[in-house]
């Protein structure tokens, strides 16, 4: 199947490619590695009127330390962010995290907001920034906006995105003092989408954990730590509040099965890792 018709701007300043949004409103679209909307243009499951190429755009490839965070423009390639020889140091949660999103062959073109402004409930680091807290960057041509990551993704394959604007950065908090990091992912193969995903985050104030897989969006809780004895039943609760999907590849009680089992090992995981 091929897309239906669509205009093509390769933006060569961001000034251009926000005028050019500006002006397509509701028709038009934002690309960078496309690696999840090119498949869905080609099934015309989207049909944007104009396609924006921001690619070729400089200032949106940096990835900085700024006020404690990790801040990855909108043209930053995944494979790019796997590389950082200090990602394992500053943001151990997502050097875990990323082996698993996709295969080395689309990590290599896809981008880290691509991934976020696709907003699948199975993907890893929409689930990562909302177990850290993390923050997305929106900016139209006259203004810009900052949007907590649990408030971004508000179902499947939706988020807070306006018309006119684009997903220009987003910010991934630093491992702080005293704070550990588990993450486990059940998927039917290494790459796939994961039928049930956690990221746990263990600090001197407590520990949460955030699932993704299982509902329409990331779902997050603050959990007790495993020493109360009361995580178990805390798990259940949680694993029993969450609308779990049925699909082909899994029922409803096997993924809350799964958050219940993926949930303990990856916070005892980051109880272990707290220094």
């Amino acid at each position: 199947m091929k897309p239906a018709p669509f205009d093509l701007v390769r933006a060569e300043t961001l000034t251009e490619a926000l005028d050019t949004l500006a002006q397509a409103g509701e028709d038009g679209r934002v690309l960078a590695g496309g690696q999840s909307f090119v498949p869905m243009l080609n099934m015309r499951l989207a049909r944007p009127g104009v396609l924006i190429d921001i690619m070729g755009l400089a200032e949106l490839r940096a990835a900085d330390l700024v006020k404690g965070a990790l801040r990855i423009g909108a043209g930053v390639r995944q494979v790019e962010l796997a590389r950082r020889p200090d990602l394992a140091d500053r943001l151990p949660l997502l050097a875990a995290a990323i082996p698993y999103v996709g295969h080395v062959q689309t990590r290599s073109r896809g981008t880290v907001c691509g991934s976020l402004a696709h907003a699948d409930p199975s993907a890893e680091l929409p689930l990562v920034l909302i177990a850290l807290g993390g923050e997305i960057h929106l900016r139209t041509k006259k203004a810009r906006r900052t949007v907590a990551a649990r408030d971004f993704f508000l179902g499947m394959m939706a988020t807070a995105m306006q018309p006119g604007e684009m997903l220009e950065a987003a910010s991934f908090p630093l491992r702080r003092p005293g704070e550990g990091f588990g993450f486990r992912e059940v998927a039917r193969r290494h790459g796939d989408y994961a039928v049930v995903a956690v990221a746990a985050v263990a600090g001197p104030e407590g520990v949460r954990l955030a699932v993704g897989g299982v509902s329409d969006v990331p779902a997050l809780r603050d959990l007790p730590d495993p020493e109360s004895g009361d995580l178990e039943d805390a798990l259940n609760d949680f694993a029993w509040s969450l609308d779990a999907r049925e699909d082909l590849h899994a029922t409803p009680r096997y993924r809350r099965e799964l958050v219940r089992r993926l949930g303990r090992e990856a916070i005892e995981e980051a109880v272990r890792c707290r220094s």
